[in-house]
């Protein structure tokens, strides 16, 4: 009998868990939802979920003793996948309520959108495209979005988006309100969006069957 593929869900008290484990669950992975280093680094792969503010989020993430739980399971080479502020948690700071670090693990930072440009509403919220960096990634069978184009549709929530240092982390950018930020990363092993892919549909359930796929 094949093995179930098992996800860890990183539980640090700050996640909408309930909606990620119904979207595995749909796909028929099964999930464990976890803050326990030995469970988390023997699953086949695992997720970083998060809402709320990054300095609190990090907070919680080391009274949990989750910093090098997550560092050590990304270097197991296993799929490792961050969403929303699962995406911001992995680069080095965060300029929100506080300058705080991060977990390092991506070169760069979390800034707000600008606000001196009053044609942008913060947050973002609802549907926008994904639109894979051309340079790396187009026509290519790389990454959780190669099956899916341009013109399809994520559900986003937020008022901060990352900033790679280095360009070739960029796997999609997002245009909202004249200006394009960085949606995801791709790198190694690791895939991180700052959409939520449980809560898009068809298109989402498509990037976890693919990030996860046996």
């Amino acid at each position: 009998m094949k093995k179930p593929y098992k996800i860890a869900i990183i539980d640090y008290q700050m996640s909408n868990i309930f909606s990620i484990t119904n979207a595995l669950d749909a796909l028929g992975f099964e999930s464990k939802v976890t803050s326990d280093r030995s469970e988390i680094l023997s699953c086949d792969g695992a997720i970083l979920p998060g809402v709320g503010s990054f300095p609190e989020a990090m907070k919680h993430i080391k009274n949990f003793n989750l910093d090098d739980s997550i560092k050590d399971f990304i270097n197991t080479g296993k799929p490792f996948m961050g969403i929303c502020l699962g995406l911001q948690l992995l680069f080095d700071r965060s300029e929100e309520i506080e300058n705080s670090c991060g977990l390092g693990v991506i070169s760069g930072n979390v800034k707000r959108f600008s606000e001196k440009n009053k044609n942008i509403r913060v947050p973002h919220v609802g549907w926008n495209h994904a639109s894979k960096n051309k340079l790396l990634y187009n026509e290519k069978n790389i990454g959780p979005l190669c099956s899916l184009n341009d013109k399809d549709y994520f559900y986003f929530v937020h008022s901060y988006c990352v900033e790679p240092d280095n360009d070739t982390d960029i796997y999609t950018t997002t245009e909202y309100s004249g200006k394009f930020f960085c949606s995801s990363i791709l790198k190694d092993n690791i895939f991180a969006c700052q959409f939520h892919p449980e809560k898009s549909q068809k298109n989402g359930l498509r990037v976890l069957n693919k990030m996860f796929k046996r």
